[in-house]
């Protein structure tokens, strides 16, 4: 057998050094087996839910269970929207992003705008005044499935909202104890595939006035209360889905009561990564001004 020379060896060592990172270099970029990748894309469309007005993954009112992103429990999720209502007398825009770890946690963040319009100037604001509020939310899943395991065992979440105004003198003026608040939500959600429909249930602690665009509390009332949002949604095919939503909320303002609000909507996912969500949304009276009806159109990108 012939010998191997010190330089042969050193040659030898080198290939299967560049065999060996050519080899893992494959494995994880094309095999999953190998590596799962970061953003895996797994959920079925229309899993994750839309974004909410605050921000986080549900409905467009309502708070659901489900975690953002379209990753399994082997990855992580980012999503995007873009949000704007149109109503009888204001107009309120929307924009944020989320992350979801394992389909298990969620972090997100949400920006709103409230224009006061015509109105701001029967309210002392001036034409055209914004309120400005940035919201900063965590949800974890406790339990259960949005769509797969026990038909009687929805997903579970838990959920907390930090709402910070940037008009904190101005809401103040008008009535509100503070800036600044903190909601708590616990969700339950799960989808009946026998059925093609989804069902939501959502109890949240909060003492917002109107979303808390308008500052939190009032000097007579500082606590919070329990208050509902509950979602329906009817599947007419894997990529549409046809509902409405209610969620009553506390009237805490002593110059404005504050009303229920409701909406009935449709998302369609125009591809596995974006939706398109058009909905009637009703608010009820907002800062004296009744009737507060209108548009809802929002735009989620999810990966």
């Amino acid at each position: 057998m012939k010998e191997l020379r010190p330089a042969s060896l050193h040659s030898l060592g080198r290939v299967c050094r560049k065999t060996a990172s050519a080899i893992l270099l494959t494995c994880a970029v094309a095999s999953p087996a190998c590596a799962d990748p970061l953003l895996d894309g797994g959920k079925l469309v229309l899993t994750n839910g839309i974004s909410t007005i605050e921000g986080a993954s549900g409905g467009g009112l309502a708070a659901w269970s489900t975690i953002a992103g379209m990753e399994t429990d082997r990855a992580i999720g980012i999503s995007g929207h873009v949000t704007g209502i149109e109503l009888a007398d204001y107009g309120w825009q929307s924009h944020g992003v989320s992350i979801g770890v394992h389909d298990r946690v969620e972090l997100s963040y949400a920006r709103q705008n409230f224009d006061t319009r015509k109105a701001g100037a029967a309210l002392g604001l001036g034409e055209g005044y914004r309120f400005n509020q940035d919201i900063f939310a965590v949800k974890v899943r406790l339990a259960g499935d949005v769509v797969y395991g026990s038909a009687l065992l929805p997903q579970i979440s838990l959920g907390m909202h930090h709402k910070r105004s940037l008009d904190g003198a101005i809401v103040k003026a008008v009535g509100a104890r503070s800036a600044s608040g903190t909601d708590f939500t616990a969700s339950a959600t799960k989808l009946i595939l026998s059925r093609s429909l989804l069902v939501n249930a959502t109890a949240r602690l909060t003492n917002a006035n109107q979303f808390g665009l308008l500052g939190f509390g009032s000097p007579l009332n500082a606590s919070r209360s329990l208050q509902f949002e509950g979602s329906l949604g009817w599947m007419l095919s894997p990529r549409v889905v046809v509902g409405g939503e209610y969620r009553t909320r506390p009237s805490n303002l002593a110059f404005a009561r504050e009303d229920d609000a409701h909406d009935l909507f449709v998302a369609w996912a125009v591809s596995r990564n974006a939706t398109l969500t058009a909905a009637y949304a009703d608010v009820g009276s907002v800062a004296t001004f009744d009737g507060q009806r209108g548009a809802l159109v929002s735009l989620q990108f999810a990966f």
